[in-house]
């Protein structure tokens, strides 16, 4: 940064990002999502290439979709098999103009995740993903923003320009850093305690370490504080979209989870027009309460999602929900 700026650190850093999209060609279609659609033939042969690559074998029998169940024997007569041919050809036109939806695109999509059995866990989902983003990005531009804001609100002497740098940049590693034990922390509760117990104790624990800030901002405090805060936010963060998953059925699931999302960008984009704003005003310790208040709502958002995933299969369609 100091010889090229932020723009070259940016476009060198997205990088590796780029080598994804030399996977997406060879990245097998979800067998679920093709059996809902009645394309059994072509899920049959994703789990044919699963188990080959993994050395193993499929369990025996035939596998079956509520979409389009075929004949099992061929032998069948001439009039039964037109008649099933007749319906099975109905009941695609129906598929293809129930998956075509509204006028409005993916609109009935969306307003499935409102329906009855899935609007509480939707809505909860939403500030799940609103508070995580808004917590997670809030605190890794709080690392240079506090100390910034702290020299410049107390009146402290200017130090060089390289002295500023070489400790934000100590700063900005320390605290990214603490993502890599936060995702081994979430690996080994998610499976042991649960997701819901999991987000939310990593939710109320990232409000712990946050809390000294409001009274004392030392560079030693501020970068524990903030080490903390991050390594439970990032772990909060892997666990919601586990849970995320899991929650919806396969008819809905891919949507519930891109507009969870978009409302956690949400929370993204507001984050520094708000929170940093205000440091930016030398309100920090307001700032520090803002944070606080967010990721406890998030918390208490978690601990009422109408139900846990944890060893539970995936449901298919809304009917397969208890």
């Amino acid at each position: 940064m100091p010889k090229f700026g932020w723009r070259w650190l940016l476009a060198l850093s997205s990088v590796p990002s780029l080598l994804l999209l030399l996977f997406y060609a060879i990245t097998p279609e979800s067998p679920r999502f093709l059996c809902m659609k009645g394309r059994t033939m072509e899920a049959v042969d994703v789990l044919e290439k699963m188990a080959r690559l993994n050395g193993a074998q499929l369990p025996s029998g035939k596998l079956v979709s509520d979409k389009n169940i075929e004949l099992d024997e061929v032998s069948e007569s001439a009039t039964l098999l037109a008649a099933t041919a007749k319906a099975a050809k109905e009941e695609e036109n129906d598929n293809i103009k129930e998956d075509e939806g509204s006028d409005f695109g993916g609109f009935k999509s969306v307003s499935k995740l409102l329906s009855p059995k899935l609007l509480r866990a939707t809505l909860l989902l939403w500030m799940a993903f609103f508070g995580n983003a808004f917590s997670y990005y809030g605190i890794v531009l709080l690392t240079s923003e506090l100390s910034n804001g702290n020299r410049i609100c107390a009146k402290q002497e200017v130090e060089s320009v390289h002295s500023n740098n070489s400790s934000l940049y100590k700063n900005v590693f320390i605290s990214s850093f603490a993502e890599i034990p936060g995702s081994f922390v979430s690996i080994m509760i998610v499976d042991r305690i649960g997701r819901r117990l999991s987000m939310a104790s990593m939710l109320f624990t990232s409000c712990v370490f946050l809390f000294p800030l409001v009274f004392s901002r030392t560079e030693i405090l501020t970068r524990i504080s903030l080490f903390g805060a991050r390594l439970c936010i990032s772990a909060s963060f892997t666990i919601v979209y586990i849970y995320a998953p899991e929650i919806y059925p396969t008819s809905v699931r891919t949507t519930g989870i891109g507009v969870a999302s978009s409302v956690g960008r949400i929370g993204g984009i507001l984050c520094p027009l708000v929170a940093v704003a205000l440091v930016h005003n030398c309100h920090q310790t307001t700032a520090i309460l803002l944070f606080e208040l967010v990721v406890f709502l998030s918390g208490v958002a978690v601990m009422f999602f109408p139900f846990e995933t944890k060893g539970c299969r995936l449901n298919d369609t809304e009917a397969d929900m208890h």
